[in-house]
Order: structure tokens, then C-alpha cells, then sequence
């Protein structure tokens, strides 16, 4: 799995994935132009589809309706380093009335890969390139 992420210009990026491509940037206020969302706001939307996906997935195995499915993140900004604290996913469902199918999505949703990834925290290499050569 990868993307590419190219340089467009003032603070924008594109990001490519399998030829799906995007725009990142800041919002007006930070230097950008508002163009597209900024990596926090990727991160959120990346969350969320995925829990959305998997919440899904369990409302099909069980022919539940998944009309009105929507999920709401936010996260609150932490500091020491600064990142992003706190997350929450909230997932509505509206007429899903039965609690075990309630739990149901939500365990689902919680398996979600990037759930999973956040909450163990993954090993991160960063290198550089240069026309002379590669520093990690």
C-alpha cells in the first residue's frame, strides 16, 4: 500500500493513490488557500471512513438497513509533542433498535484497520533523498 504525495505550490499537495488523486492544504488562516482538507483533517476522514466501513459491513451480513449510516470525528490537539490527543468516532445508525445489533456495529467498527493502527502505535522510518544520496 502507498501514495504519493507531490508539491503543487504554496503549501498544497497532491496525494495519488492508485490514481485517485486529492489535494491537501491549509486552511486560509494557516497559509493556505483552503483547497482541500489538511492532514489532520486526512486523518480524521481516514478514522472515520473506516469505521464507517466496517460498520457497514456488519449491517450487510445481517440485511439491516444502512440508510442514514453516518460518522462524525473529532479529536482534541494534545501537546509534548503536539499531535492529535483524544479521538471520537461517533457512529449513527438511525432505526437500529436492537441492542445486540448496536454492540454489534460497534465492535465491528473497532475493528477497523486504522483503529487498530492508532491505538498501536506503528513503526515510522523517515528518509530523505537527494540527487547525491539517501540519509535516514
Amino acid at each position: 500500500m502507498q501514495t504519493k504525495i507531490a508539491y503543487l505550490g504554496g503549501v498544497q499537495f497532491e496525494v495519488d493513490a492508485r490514481g485517485h488523486k486529492v489535494i491537501c492544504d491549509q486552511p486560509s488562516g494557516n497559509g493556505g488557500q483552503n483547497a482541500g482538507m489538511s492532514p489532520p483533517e486526512f486523518l480524521l476522514a481516514s478514522l472515520g471512513t473506516c469505521a464507517a466501513y466496517y460498520a457497514l459491513q456488519y449491517l450487510r451480513a445481517r440485511s439491516l438497513p444502512a440508510e442514514g449510516l453516518e460518522v462524525h470525528v473529532s479529536a482534541g490537539k494534545a501537546s509534548d509533542p503536539p499531535r492529535l490527543g483524544a479521538f471520537r468516532v461517533e457512529i449513527r445508525v438511525p432505526g437500529l433498535e436492537d441492542e445486540r445489533h448496536r454492540e454489534g456495529v460497534l465492535r465491528a467498527a473497532k475493528s477497523c484497520l486504522i483503529h487498530h493502527t492508532l491505538r498501536h502505535a506503528p513503526e515510522i522510518e523517515i528518509t530523505l533523498e537527494t540527487a547525491a544520496a539517501a540519509v535516514q
